[in-house]
């Protein structure tokens, strides 16, 4: 069956140059953008009964945006001033460039890793005497916690975000040819708000081996995956993938 339309089970891209929009006017396919989850902040009565002090940490751990808005947002309701002696260790130059809409970069000692938690960690090596706050969602990557205790450093989650399902009712009538997942959450959204879905004709698309799994386990047969090494992003192997079934 030739794809027409896509459902992106994430926010619509900010940007004007987005690959997505690209693919749209490459292949003629209609593409949605429709959140399955969404961030929930966590109230400071919460923050303060995980026993979490901010005036005791030295250091900071940013592995999302999410996490900058969320430590900047229960700062503000803590009535705590950020000191200019805060150290930033941030997952992602993405992450750091956000964090420009706190703080003055000039006047701050931030760190930057490549991409993944793994190539950040030599860098929290190197400074092993800081006190580390990690503020995180209700749903951590383990592997975060388990390079920490590697490392032997002080450190201490703060949960001061939610990862919330999102109400989907509007799409019971809806039906696409491709649904794209990004993460187990995706999969568990479309779950909790169809509980008999059931997949038929619609292609499903996922990002990662967690989500691949997370689609197996509820009795999705995968069609479309990236990242390969072929297809490195989503929007490549749904440009492959369009390519050669519309071309039947």
């Amino acid at each position: 069956m030739k794809v027409k339309t896509i459902l992106i089970s994430q926010p619509e891209p900010k940007v004007e140059n987005s690959p997505y929009f690209e693919l749209e006017e490459k292949q003629k396919v209609k593409i949605d953008f429709i959140p399955f989850i969404h961030v929930e902040g966590v109230p400071s009565k919460e923050v303060r009964q995980q026993k979490i002090d901010l005036t005791k940490y030295t250091a900071i751990i940013l592995t999302s945006r999410n996490a900058v808005d969320h430590f900047f947002r229960i700062a503000e309701e803590m009535r705590y001033k950020v000191p200019d002696t805060l150290k930033y260790f941030c997952l992602s130059e993405a992450v750091a460039y956000y964090l420009q809409k706190y703080v003055v970069y000039r006047k701050r000692k931030i760190y930057v890793g490549k991409r993944t938690f793994a190539e950040l960690s030599p860098l929290i090596k190197k400074y092993k005497s800081e006190k580390f706050l990690l503020p995180s969602s209700d749903m951590l990557k383990p592997d975060v916690p388990k390079t920490l205790n590697k490392l032997g450093v002080e450190w201490q989650k703060a949960v001061l975000y939610r990862t919330v399902v999102s109400d989907l009712s509007d799409l019971r009538e809806v039906t696409y040819d491709i649904l794209v997942f990004f993460s187990p959450s995706g999969i568990k959204s479309l779950f909790e708000n169809f509980p008999d879905f059931e997949q038929k004709e619609t292609r499903i698309a996922v990002f990662g081996n967690t989500t691949i799994k997370a689609a197996k386990e509820h009795g999705l047969t995968v069609n479309i995956k990236a990242p390969t090494a072929e297809t490195p992003s989503m929007t490549m192997a749904l440009d492959k993938y369009i390519a050669q079934v519309n071309k039947k």
